[in-house]
């Protein structure tokens, strides 16, 4: 059986370096709204079992949200990179089952 070289490619540790650096994560969104409008200035808001849960918040939590919700994108984006990095090495170090096509992109989530 075909193993994965146990050293991982440079574009891999690239990205666990960025996981290692992003700091705090929250899903949802979190708005500022004008002061003329009704209701709180900062606002969260998150799904929460298909309702949409919307939390008051202060400046400082709002900034503090702002950029963990950010971090939160970030880590999605760089955990889906290292995914499709991960089928790649998968699909062609490893020997799999014999197929008279190819695999395509698609099939494999990589495009």
């Amino acid at each position: 059986m075909n193993r994965p070289s146990s050293r991982l490619p440079p574009q891999y540790r690239q990205l666990q370096r960025r996981l290692a650096r992003l700091g705090y994560v929250s899903q949802g969104s979190v708005l500022e709204r004008a002061p003329s409008q009704q209701g709180s200035r900062y606002i969260w808001t998150r799904k929460v079992k298909a309702k949409t849960i919307t939390v008051a918040l202060s400046q400082q939590q709002y900034r503090w949200l702002r950029r963990a919700v950010k971090n939160q994108r970030r880590l999605g984006s760089i955990v889906q990179r290292m995914q499709v990095l991960s089928r790649r090495i998968l699909f062609s170090e490893i020997v799999g089952v014999h197929r008279r096509k190819k695999l395509g992109n698609k099939a494999l989530g990589v495009n």
